[in-house]
């Protein structure tokens, strides 16, 4: 597992955290499918003004959470599927951020795109899809590692 990924699922458990406490929820349950074989399921618990979560998987998740579990709470990250610029998969299969192996990816962080300017691939039945980004803009931050694996409507990254 990447640290990026780790990181993702640990901003996805603070807002879930938060969640919980803006609306005076004693449990909330997520699971969230990233891949074939590759899901993140929480479960995070309100007692006594104390916020415990329980994770299945990532472990990497799951040891910072543990260790300082209203920490979380206090981190007011959002999970990024819900962010406005939020760019998202149209389709199954493997993303890849640069035409081949080697080459410079398509996009940055940082680097302003125009409207149809491809992102990433993704490659679905051996077949290599262009991603177009929806809208200009500037690439706030890429989710996606190169090679992984990705799921529809996972977020792929950020313009705004």
């Amino acid at each position: 597992m990447s640290k990026q990924s780790t990181d993702a699922d640990v901003a996805f458990i603070s807002a879930l955290a938060e969640l919980l406490n803006k609306n005076d929820l004693t449990e909330v349950s997520v699971k969230r499918e990233y891949g074939e074989d590759d899901s993140l399921e929480v479960r995070v618990v309100k007692q006594s003004n104390i916020v415990q979560v329980a994770q299945a998987a990532p472990l990497a998740a799951t040891a910072v959470a543990a260790s300082n579990p209203t920490s979380l709470a206090a981190a007011p990250i959002e999970d990024p599927a819900l962010h406005p610029g939020a760019v998202t998969s149209p389709m199954v299969g493997t993303v890849y951020l640069s035409a081949e192996p080697g080459s410079a990816p398509f996009v940055a962080v940082g680097a302003t795109v125009t409207e149809g300017q491809t992102v990433l691939i993704i490659e679905a039945m051996k077949t290599m899809n262009q991603i177009p980004a929806p809208r200009a803009g500037v690439i706030r931050r890429v989710l996606v590692a190169d090679g992984h694996p990705v799921e529809y409507g996972a977020p792929l990254l950020i313009i705004e």
